[in-house]
C-alpha cells in the first residue's frame, strides 16, 4: 500500500484509529524491538504524553520490517501529518515529542507536515521517499505497523474478516476456483499450487477434515511469520477461516514454533477476539458453517516444520516424518485428510477475499502471482523484512531496499531458502526471486530468508555452518541424511582446519549428491544445497583452502594457524 493510498485508509478508519484523540501515537513493540526497550519506550510515552496533557492515543504496534532501525515511534495528526523517529531510546522520548509538537522535524527519520511551516529544520523524507519502503509493495505486511494486533476492531476498520464474509457468499467450489485463478503458490517453500492442494482436501472421502497452520519458522534469517503473526494476527485467522470453509473442515490448529512465545500469545488473544465477535464458532455470519482454531507449541525441533512430522508432533508422538504417499490430503492428523498451509499463505488468502482477484493477479510473475516477504539479514545494511512482487531482481531487494553490504566492502553472495538453499554469486543479481528461477541456479525460495555475504565472509566456512545446523537438527530416522550429513560435516571440519585434501572435495560432492536424492524428507533432501553450490560457483575458494592452506577472509583460524607453523 502507497503512502498517499494508507493516508486515505486512515482517512476512512480515522474514528476508530483515533478514539477520539488529535493524534495517534504508536511505538513497534515485537520480538525484536523488545531486545531494544521497546515495552519501555512504550510506558514512557504514555507517561509523557499524560504528563504534557497531549490530546493523543498511545498504541503498541508490531514491528514496521525497519528492524535495522528499532525502536520506531509513529506520531500521525489527523489532517495527515506524519513523523517517524527511528533508532529511538528511553532518554529520548521527551526530546522527540517536544520537537514533533513545536514544530520541528529534528530527530525525524520521515516526516511529513500538511499545515503550518518548519522551524529551520532541514526538510527530511516522505516515508515513500525512503529506499527501503518506496521499492516495496507491501500487502501482507500493509497493516503491520499500523494498527493494534490485538484491537480488532482496527482490524476490521480497514476491511477485516470482509474477506471471510465474501467467501462465506460463495460455495466451497467457487472459493477453491478463485484462489486456483489467483495463482496463489505456497510461501513455506515448496510452491506448490494453493488451490490444487485445497482441492485435494476438498475431494477427499471424509466426514472430518482438518486446517493445520504451519508456523513453525526454524530457519536461522528467516522471521516473516513471526513479524506478520505479532503485528496482524486477525489476517492469519480470516485465511484460516476462509480454508477451512472451501475444504470442508471444523477444527484448524496453529503450529507456532516454541521459542517464539510472543508469536503464540498474539494469535491466542486473536483468536479469543475473533470468537467473541463470532468470527469463529458456530454459525459464522448466520450461515452453517462451524469453525474453531486453537494454538499449539511446537516440539522445538528443526524438522517439526515438515508436515509429517508437525502432524506427529500435533498427536502427541515424536517429530518424526514419514513417508508419503499418503499425503495429508487424504491421510493427515489423526488419520483424516489435513491443509497444510504456512502462515504467508494463508495471509495472502485473507488478502485475496478483501480485495478481489483482479487485484491479487495485477503483480507478480508469469507462472507465480502476488508478493513475498522475505527477510534480509547478514552483512546488509539495512536487515529486516521487505515485500516485493515475485519476479522482481535479486538486485533490488539486496542493493536498492536492503542499501547493499557496508560501505567499504564487497558483495559475495546470498543464500536463499535458509539453511536448505544456496549461495548465489553475484553474476545473478538479476536474475528474479521466483521459484522456477532460483532452482534452475541451485536453490530455493524457502520460507524468504536470504543472507547477504560480502568479502569478510569465508564461503567453506557459511556452507559449513548451515552443514552444521542441518546435521544438529536431522531426526536421525533415515540413514542418508543421519550418516550423510555427518560424513560431510566431518570433510568440512577437514578443510577449514587445513586438513583437506583435492580428494576430499570429490568426496564432499558424491555425499551430497547421495544425500539429496535418497533422505526420506526435505530437510536431508535440501540440506546438500549450499554445498552444492558453493562447490559450483566457489570452487576455488575450497581450493585454495586444500591446496594453498589459504583462506581468503581470514575466517578459518586453525587453518592460517596451521599454514604459519615451520614444518617439522
Amino acid at each position: 500500500m502507497s503512502e498517499e493510498k494508507l493516508l486515505q485508509e486512515f482517512k476512512k478508519a480515522e474514528n476508530v484509529l483515533f478514539n477520539g484523540h488529535e493524534y495517534r501515537i504508536t511505538v513497534g513493540v515485537s520480538t525484536c524491538s523488545l531486545a531494544k526497550g521497546a515495552d519501555k519506550i512504550l510506558e514512557k510515552t504514555k507517561e509523557e504524553v499524560a504528563k504534557r496533557g497531549i490530546n493523543a492515543s498511545v498504541v503498541r504496534v508490531g514491528c514496521n520490517g525497519m528492524c535495522y532501525s528499532e525502536v520506531n515511534l509513529e506520531i500521525i495528526k489527523r489532517d495527515g501529518s506524519w513523523a517517524i523517529y527511528s533508532y529511538l531510546t528511553f532518554d529520548k522520548v521527551p526530546d522527540v515529542l517536544e520537537a514533533f509538537f513545536s514544530g520541528s522535524s529534528k530527530y525525524a527519520f520521515a516526516f511529513r507536515r500538511k499545515s503550518g511551516t518548519l522551524k529551520g529544520e532541514e526538510q527530511v523524507p516522505y516515508l515513500n521517499e525512503i529506499p527501503f519502503y518506496g521499492k516495496q509493495t507491501r500487502r501482507i505486511l500493509e497493516l503491520v505497523g499500523i494498527i493494534d494486533p490485538l484491537n480488532i476492531e482496527e482490524y476490521e476498520a480497514f476491511g477485516g474478516y470482509n474477506g471471510l464474509r465474501s467467501a462465506l457468499s460463495k460455495t466451497p467450489e467457487e472459493v477453491i476456483d478463485i484462489v486456483k485463478k489467483s495463482m496463489l503458490r505456497g510461501r513455506g517453500g515448496a510452491g506448490f499450487p494453493t488451490g490444487l492442494k485445497w482441492s485435494f482436501v476438498k475431494n477427499a472421502a471424509e466426514d472430518v477434515k482438518y486446517v493445520i497452520c504451519n508456523a513453525d519458522e526454524g530457519d536461522p534469517g528467516a522471521f516473516m511469520n513471526r513479524l506478520t503473526a505479532e503485528g496482524n494476527p486477525h489476517s492469519i485467522i480470516e485465511g484460516h477461516a476462509i480454508a477451512g470453509y472451501a475444504v470442508g473442515a471444523t477444527k484448524g490448529y496453529i503450529f507456532v514454533r516454541a521459542e517464539k512465545p510472543l508469536m503464540a500469545e498474539m494469535l491466542s488473544k486473536a483468536i479469543e477476539q475473533a470468537r467473541s465477535k463470532g468470527y469463529l464458532g458456530k454459525n459464522i455470519f448466520g450461515t452453517s458453517f462451524s469453525y474453531d482454531i486453537e494454538v499449539i507449541l511446537s516440539a522445538g525441533a528443526f524438522v517439526c516444520g515438515e508436515e509429517t512430522a508437525l502432524m506427529a508432533a500435533i498427536e502427541g508422538n515424536r517429530a518424526m516424518p514419514r513417508p508419503r504417499p499418503p499425503y495429508p490430503a487424504t491421510k493427515g492428523l489423526f488419520g483424516k485428510p489435513t491443509l497444510i498451509n504456512n502462515v504467508e499463505t494463508l495471509a495472502h488468502v485473507s488478502y485475496l477475499f478483501r480485495n478481489g482477484l483482479t487485484n491479487f493477479v495485477s503483480v507478480g510473475s508469469e507462472k507465480s502471482k502476488g508478493t513475498k516477504v522475505f527477510c534480509l539479514a547478514g552483512n546488509i545494511q539495512h536487515p529486516g523484512a521487505a515485500e516485493v512482487p515475485l519476479g522482481t531482481p535479486l538486485r533490488t531487494l539486496i542493493f536498492d531496499i536492503g542499501g547493499g553490504v557496508p560501505k567499504g566492502r564487497h558483495f559475495k553472495a546470498v543464500q536463499t531458502g535458509g539453511p536448505s538453499g544456496g549461495c548465489i554469486p553475484e553474476t545473478y543479481l538479476d536474475y528474479a526471486l521466483d521459484y522456477e528461477t532460483l532452482a534452475s541456479i541451485g536453490s530455493i525460495m524457502g520460507s524468504g530468508g536470504l543472507v547477504v555475504l560480502d568479502n569478510t565472509s569465508c564461503i567453506v566456512d557459511v556452507a559449513r555452518y548451515f552443514l552444521t545446523f542441518t546435521s544438529a537438527e536431522s531426526c536421525g530416522q533415515c540413514v542418508p541424511c543421519r550418516i550423510g550429513l555427518r560424513k560431510m560435516l566431518e570433510i568440512m571440519d577437514k578443510i577449514v582446519q587445513g586438513d583437506g585434501t583435492e580428494n576430499d572435495l570429490f568426496l564432499l560432492e558424491s555425499w551430497a549428491r547421495k544425500v539429496a536424492d535418497s533422505s526420506l524428507c526435505a530437510l536431508g533432501q535440501t540440506a546438500p544445497n549450499p554445498i552444492l553450490t558453493t562447490l559450483k560457483y566457489f570452487r576455488a575458494e575450497y581450493e585454495e583452502h586444500v591446496r594453498d592452506k589459504k583462506c581468503r577472509a581470514n575466517r578459518c583460524l586453525k587453518l592460517i594457524l596451521k599454514a604459519k607453523l615451520p614444518k617439522a
